[in-house]
């Protein structure tokens, strides 16, 4: 037929022209901008070349999700909303402390407590409901339950009473900067290039890169993670992968044709805190996490959760930053005026914030002297379950893991001085310190913006 070898040709010069302006490829930084809702096309961009292009329309919405991020207000709000509706749904495992902050119902913790410390809590009628010895710190976390016919806060006050010497606090729950941490997670899949977690071992292997993550779970099937290596801690040796440990995950270590993480070659030390449960993210997993990476000797451990002071966390922290880890946290995105969250507000912690390309701090993320550095936190692409595979993400909690990234290579186990070696080297890369920034803004150069997927 006389049309027949036209139209073929035609179509393998398009599919030539897709090619070559990365439709089909993947695009560089020199793509024209995705049409993002409110968001006006670049003058001589590809959609003003191209025209309105419902193929690459087609593939830009299978390989990134791109609707329209909340408004400023509307972050703001974001966990605070979270947080009612989380102890909404779960009123018989959780219940508020007396600021509204979640707490595990009917649970108090103990940091090694006396016999003392322990005589006084069986004398109000508390029961010993687990303990978690931690010898890598020399402490022990001794979970209290709290009698049905006492309020848990009536509790703790008599025991702070009885014990003064002691250090006893509710098992607050913690939850990811934008929600509740342990939300939307999918059901039990198979693991995917996972190692075993050889426990006891120390420093680095053959002089590796290896970096911890305390966080919900990890969808291990998706490509970013093909040749990953990921040892895991937690959920009785399950998998239930979540959007918010995925994405953190992806942006440190992940890494495919479109997509790199700021560390993909490093090994990740992942804890799930979460594990699909209504009482994931507790002080006590916390806690329990990082005695798990203290025992592994991870030099370099990032937590993008965000909660309240506790007693049991705050005592972790500094035992952790003694040995010479860095504990790298997002610093929260409840606001500029909001009151300081933890655990990046602990002293040693490096506090980080989010930044858009302009180098200008998120309007809704925390400000204060918690902030050491600050990293893209915003028009940037990050890993996805199901699908489209990626998405846009906003927030603190997504600069957050780039700092860890580039400061796992500096301090490859735990050591005071590297730690302080570690923080200096980066703080000398940074630029545009101040105005919200901390010691500056770092990994620029790692944000995988939108144009990547057309």
């Amino acid at each position: 037929m006389p049309t027949l070898r036209p139209t073929h040709s035609l179509l393998r010069t398009c599919r030539c022209l897709l090619l070559a302006t990365g439709l089909l490829a993947g695009a560089g930084p020199a793509a024209a901008q995705i049409g993002l809702p409110g968001v006006p096309q670049l003058p001589g961009g590809l959609s003003s070349r191209l025209g309105d292009n419902a193929l690459g329309d087609r593939l830009r919405e299978k390989l990134l999700d791109t609707r329209e991020l909340p408004r400023k207000a509307a972050l703001e709000q974001l966990r605070s909303l979270n947080v009612r509706e989380l102890l909404q749904r779960h009123p018989a495992q959780l219940e508020p402390d007396p600021s509204g902050f979640p707490i595990v119902r009917r649970e108090i913790l103990a940091w090694s407590p006396s016999q003392a410390g322990l005589a006084a809590a069986a004398a109000a009628g508390l029961t010993i409901a687990g303990r978690q010895d931690m010898p890598e710190i020399g402490q022990s976390l001794v979970t209290l339950r709290v009698p049905d016919n006492v309020a848990t806060m009536d509790a703790l006050a008599r025991l702070r009473i009885a014990d003064p010497d002691g250090s006893y606090d509710f098992n607050h729950v913690y939850t990811g900067a934008e929600a509740a941490g342990g939300s939307a997670a999918t059901p039990v899949v198979r693991a995917v290039h996972i190692q075993a977690s050889d426990a006891g071992a120390t420093g680095t292997v053959g002089g590796e890169v290896r970096v911890g993550l305390v966080d919900s779970g990890i969808d291990g099937s998706h490509e970013v993670f093909e040749n990953a290596r990921i040892v895991r801690w937690g959920c009785d040796g399950a998998t239930r992968p979540a959007p918010h440990g995925t994405a953190v995950a992806a942006l440190m270590i992940g890494k495919s044709e479109r997509f790199r993480g700021a560390a993909p070659d490093a090994k990740l030390y992942a804890a799930d805190i979460y594990c699909d449960q209504p009482t994931g993210g507790s002080a006590s997993q916390i806690v329990q996490a990082l005695a798990w990476l203290a025992r592994e000797q991870v030099g370099v451990v990032n937590v993008s959760l965000v909660g309240p002071p506790n007693q049991m966390l705050g005592r972790m922290v500094q035992a952790m930053v003694a040995r010479g880890h860095l504990l790298v946290a997002a610093v929260g995105n409840d606001g500029p005026a909001a009151p300081p969250l933890y655990p990046a507000s602990y002293p040693g912690v490096v506090g980080v914030t989010g930044v858009d390309p302009k180098r200008r701090p998120l309007p809704e993320a925390a400000r204060g002297p918690q902030v050491m550095f600050a990293a893209p936190g915003s028009q940037m692409a990050a890993a996805a379950i199901g699908n489209p595979p990626y998405k846009l993400v906003r927030g603190t909690s997504f600069a957050s893991p780039l700092v860890a990234a580039l400061l796992a290579p500096r301090l490859p186990s735990p050591s005071p001085a590297l730690a302080v070696q570690a923080l200096s080297s980066l703080a000398a890369s940074a630029s545009g310190a101040g105005d919200g920034t901390g010691r500056g803004v770092v990994a620029e150069n790692l944000r995988i913006a939108p144009s990547a997927f057309r």
